[in-house]
């Protein structure tokens, strides 16, 4: 089995092909392609409210290839969702049913809770110390969504407007931000020893940059690679540190939201299993698809 997963985030699009086996019961998952496309909608989308034309047409060309791709791969099925940007954007709808008449692919534009709830879709509760709590941070472009799980269970999910592109285009309410620390607090108050989940492009990236092997990073660590990245220009992030252009202006940023939340939930080590939105949505497709059958 094959499932294809499309993310039209604020910074970065994403079509994930993943191939399913099943072994003695178990699903195994296996990343055939990741096309990553860096259109950055939120550019548009926080500083004008809509989306322009000229990333319109860009949006809908690389849709076409998507499309084109999930033919060639004859997926069992796939599921295309927008985050933030696509939100906030006043001709967002519209551009959907352009995408939607012109190409064929059905997009839905989901909201932060349902955002969290896919990236949860993960089960990586699996994998997780019964005997600890956890607060998941997924950072995007555009939002920061933030779930609590303890007990094999969700107690609380929310979603706040701080994502590394609103803050590259200085467009995060300071309101905003008290918002979020008070959220934190206040929720994971009781809940200790606990733990953080990392999600994104750019926890992942900070992970690579740890070079740490066993996928966790502490507190204290995670600091130090942003004092280091913020003693850099971003000119020396792109020629000396060897980051994506467009991961150079934002992974500051990112690194700032990741802190601030642990510094608030008191958090000391962070575990990255280098899963996201797209993961989450392969998994929901395959246990719609197995219920099906």
């Amino acid at each position: 089995m094959i499932f294809a997963a499309i993310d039209i985030g604020s910074n970065a699009m994403r079509l994930l092909l993943c191939r399913v086996y099943e072994v003695n019961g178990k699903a195994h998952f296996n990343k055939e392609e990741l096309i990553r496309i860096p259109i950055r909608l939120g550019e548009d989308v926080f500083i004008h409210g809509k989306i322009s034309d000229k990333k319109m047409d860009k949006l809908l060309s690389a849709m076409k290839g998507f499309n084109e791709l999930i033919k060639v791969f004859e997926v069992n099925g796939y599921r295309a969702v927008a985050t933030s940007a696509m939100r906030d954007a006043t001709n967002g709808e519209f551009i959907i049913q352009r995408i939607k008449n012109e190409i064929g692919l059905n997009i839905e534009i989901i909201d932060g809770t349902k955002e969290a709830q896919l990236v949860f879709s993960n089960h990586i509760e699996e994998i997780l110390n019964p005997k600890h709590s956890y607060l998941y941070i997924d950072v995007g472009g555009g939002s920061t969504e933030l779930t609590l799980y303890s007990n094999h269970k969700v107690i609380a999910s929310q979603s706040f407007n701080i994502g590394t592109v609103r803050m590259l285009l200085n467009k995060v309410e300071k309101d905003e931000w008290e918002l979020m620390k008070k959220w934190v607090k206040e929720t994971t108050y009781g809940y200790r020893p606990l733990k953080a989940i990392g999600s994104g492009g750019n926890i992942n990236k900070l992970l690579k940059m740890s070079k740490k092997n066993n996928k966790h990073m502490s507190y204290n660590k995670l600091k130090d690679l942003n004092d280091m990245l913020n003693s850099y220009s971003y000119n020396e992030r792109v020629e000396v540190l060897g980051l994506k252009p467009d991961r150079a202006d934002v992974i500051v940023h990112a690194s700032k939201i990741f802190i601030t939340i642990m510094k608030n939930a008191e958090i000391e080590e962070i575990f990255i299993p280098q899963i996201g939105l797209s993961d989450g949505i392969v998994h929901d497709l395959y246990e719609q698809f197995k219920t099906k059958k």
